[in-house]
C-alpha cells in the first residue's frame, strides 16, 4: 500500500476535472498493479468528490445550477461564521460525499469512457484542496 498527498488550487465554486492531476499524483505506482484500489480522499468539509461525465462541460454547469436549487443560500441557517456560502457548502460537501474509490486494472483507472474524477469547490472564494491517494494492490 502507498499513500500520497495531492493539493489542487480551485478558483472558486465549480466543479474541476481532475482526474489526471490524481493519475499524475499516483505516477508510476499505477504500473504493475494488475488489480488494485486508488482511495481518493478529500480533506475538507465544504468540498467534495464525485465521479461524472468528463465529456460535455454542461454537465458541470447543471451541476452547479442543481446545487443550488437543492441547498439554497437564503434558508435561513444558523451558522453562518464565513458568510452566506459556508452552511450550504457544509451540506453540498456532505450530500456529495468527501471519498472515492477507484478501481485499478492493468496499471491504469479503471473508469468508463466517459468517466472523471471531479472535485466540487462549493465555496465562491478560491481555496487549496488537500486530497490523500491511498492505492492498494
Amino acid at each position: 500500500m502507498k499513500q500520497f498527498n495531492l493539493t489542487i488550487k480551485t478558483p472558486g465554486r465549480g466543479y474541476y476535472l481532475i482526474t489526471d492531476q490524481v493519475a499524475a499524483a499516483v505516477g508510476a505506482s499505477l504500473h504493475g498493479v494488475e488489480a488494485g484500489l486508488l482511495h481518493v480522499f478529500i480533506k475538507h468539509s465544504s468540498a467534495s468528490l464525485t465521479i461524472n461525465e468528463n465529456a460535455d462541460p454542461t454537465v458541470r454547469e447543471d451541476f452547479k445550477r442543481f446545487e443550488e436549487h437543492l441547498v439554497p443560500r437564503d434558508f435561513p441557517y444558523q451558522h453562518d461564521y464565513e458568510g452566506d456560502d459556508d452552511m450550504p457548502a457544509h451540506i453540498k460537501s456532505s450530500l456529495m460525499g468527501c471519498q472515492l474509490t477507484i478501481p485499478v486494472t492493468a496499471g491504469q483507472l479503471a473508469l468508463g469512457t466517459w468517466q472523471g474524477i471531479f472535485l466540487c469547490e462549493h465555496r465562491d472564494r478560491p481555496h487549496h484542496r488537500q486530497l490523500t491517494l491511498t492505492l492498494q494492490n
